[in-house]
């Protein structure tokens, strides 16, 4: 692959990328209510990928040991506490990270 291939292959992927996030605003702006499967779908599909995304993150964890599960276990504890308490996303992701990375390296070698 040369250099030009991936420029055109970059620039492809960039115009592709910002018009399905633009389209959007194109079609539903202020003059026209979205439809009622639109405002469905953003009421429902955030927790549904949430739930996606937990299932995929758990699907590799071996209950055969403690260490096995563990790390994962409180990982999940601590960020739905930390949600809980904060509202604040991104402090329950890093938080979260940091207790499995913790657990992982340091403590269940």
């Amino acid at each position: 692959m040369n250099e030009m291939h991936s420029v055109i292959l970059i620039a492809v992927i960039a115009a592709v990328t910002m018009i399905l996030r633009f389209l959007p605003f194109l079609i539903f702006s202020g003059k026209r209510e979205a439809p009622k499967y639109v405002m469905f779908l953003g009421d429902k599909l955030p927790y549904a990928i949430i739930g996606m995304l937990i299932i995929y993150c758990l699907r590799s964890v071996s209950f055969g040991a403690v260490s096995g599960w563990l790390p994962s276990f409180l990982s999940i504890i601590v960020v739905a506490a930390l949600h809980v308490w904060k509202r604040n996303t991104l402090l329950s992701i890093i938080g979260g990270t940091f207790v499995y990375m913790f657990l992982v390296q340091a403590v269940f070698v």
